[in-house]
């Protein structure tokens, strides 16, 4: 057995399998799309050590530059502006694969960060329900989108403007109340079977 970082015992199967996917990535980033709380940085933490892979979070990248959080970015400049910003880091990201990157999530929104994705990764939709999603959201207050008198309603116009574009990713995971092991096992079995892992890779 081989222990990870995050303290869970590995069977050589399951350490085969993530060199596996590792391998056939090749210089390409494994990007995880979907709305707040679906899990994005913490799953995506966990699958960026099980494939040896660095590990990023766009919108750290975004605060860090800027020097403010994103809410702060959201009250002084506006989304436009961040949307702008957000897309232009991502681009310079996916430059430096391969990596597991996290994306914020009005990222894929964007057709010119959906077409950089689709060529220099392989994308991942982590697909929560409205209950799973306004229950982890509902831990933290630094959503700007959900400072609102209605949360839960500006959350549901999200997923039904939102749920049909990241349906184009390559990848669709349900995110829920289980083990991160679980999703991250359902994860890298979804990318071993994936034949776009055969694709041209990445330029």
């Amino acid at each position: 057995m081989i222990r990870l970082s995050f303290g869970r015992k590995l069977s050589k199967r399951d350490v085969k399998r993530a060199a596996e996917v590792a391998a056939a990535i090749g210089g390409r980033s494994v990007v995880l799309i979907g709305l707040m709380g679906c899990g994005k940085s913490a799953i995506g933490r966990r699958l960026a050590n099980r494939l040896s892979l660095p590990f990023v979070d766009a919108d750290e990248v975004i605060e860090t530059r800027a020097g403010m959080t994103i809410a702060d970015i959201f009250e002084t400049y506006g989304e436009a502006h961040f949307r702008d910003r957000e897309a232009k880091i991502i681009a310079s990201l996916l430059e430096e694969g391969p990596q597991v990157l996290a994306t914020g999530g009005g990222a894929f929104m964007n057709p010119e960060t959906r077409a950089e994705i689709a060529k220099k990764g392989i994308s991942i939709w982590l697909k929560a329900d409205l209950p799973v999603l306004m229950r982890r959201v509902s831990k933290r207050n630094t959503r700007p989108l959900l400072r609102t008198s209605d949360p839960e309603a500006v959350m549901r116009k999200l997923m039904n403007d939102r749920y049909p574009v990241y349906a184009q990713a390559d990848l669709t995971v349900v995110s829920r109340d289980a083990p991160h092991d679980v999703i991250l096992g359902e994860i890298v079995e979804a990318l071993r079977s994936r034949q776009r892992l055969d694709r041209r890779p990445a330029v």
